[in-house]
């Protein structure tokens, strides 16, 4: 009885501390399972797509882009993914009733260009003779806020999506195709979580506009506007903390139950006070 009454004060005494704790934790846990990016307007996004890594339409997060153009074309979208999110890229290209068979491929480059691989999604699709259409999808690692140098981990900053078609038939050549894009992210939260953070995001012109800075100078020149819609994270700070301070409440109360249980109820009744 007396252990358990030594329990049950500890853990009312503790009761705030996990309250606060598990508080700030509800919030990540919700939003694992819903995607970061609200959807927004469809009437304002992009009805067009660029043909190089320069000229690639910027997109938001949420919004689903449409363009028009020729089976053989290099259409490229940008859009901004921060550290803690798991984009996932869609892609449907709509064929002509005449065609051959065709294949499809969506691949996305990060911020430096480098090809980034895909967790899993149908990156590479074939349509048949005939067939009106081919859906294209593209799941991409966790973003993370800081990598060594040698690695190619996905890092915070622009990314490029760029659609083509794969060794087309003379036959194909020139077709028109309508496309559309779309693109959410996932907020994985602290499991993703990492000590260190990038200095700036890897964004176009974002070297130009911090040398402007340092010099004083009204001169910028920002090749990419697009940015998360809440700005981008400072790096320091995720839920792993919360669930770290969980860890030591639990540990703490463990160290009092098993010093309450080891400790004995005193002096045994039958051993004499003078002994």
């Amino acid at each position: 009885m007396r252990i358990t009454r030594v329990l049950s004060g500890t853990l009312l005494a503790l009761g705030p501390v996990l309250g606060l704790a598990l508080g700030p934790a509800a919030a990540p846990a919700a939003a694992d399972s819903t995607p970061s990016a609200s959807p927004s307007d469809d009437s304002s996004a992009p009805t067009e797509a660029g043909t190089s890594f320069r000229t690639s339409t910027e997109i938001d997060q949420g919004q689903t882009a449409t363009a028009s153009g020729s089976a053989g074309d290099y259409l490229y979208w940008s859009f901004p993914a921060d550290s803690g999110q798991r984009p996932t890229v869609k892609a449907t290209v709509k064929l002509p009733e005449s065609h051959t068979t065709q294949t499809w491929q969506v691949d996305v480059y990060d911020g430096l260009r480098r090809r980034q691989a895909c967790q899993y999604g149908a990156q590479t699709r074939t349509a048949a003779q005939g067939t009106a259409s081919v859906e294209l999808a593209c799941v991409l690692r966790t973003v993370r806020a800081w990598s060594e140098p040698w690695a190619d981990d996905p890092l915070p900053g622009t990314y490029y999506v760029r659609l083509t078609a794969l060794d087309l038939k003379p036959a194909d050549l020139g077709l028109p195709v309508g496309t559309e894009l779309r693109v959410d992210s996932k907020d994985i939260g602290g499991a993703a979580a990492v000590d260190g953070s990038l200095a700036e995001p890897l964004v176009p012109g974002i070297a130009v506009t911090s040398d402007a800075k340092d010099d004083d100078s009204s001169a910028t020149a920002v090749l990419s506007s697009i940015e998360p819609d809440d700005g981008w994270a400072s790096g320091w700070w995720s839920d792993r903390w919360v669930w770290t301070a969980i860890g030591a409440v639990l540990a703490a109360l463990a160290g009092i139950g098993g010093y309450t249980l080891t400790r004995g109820s005193g002096r045994p009744r039958h051993v004499p006070p003078g002994a």
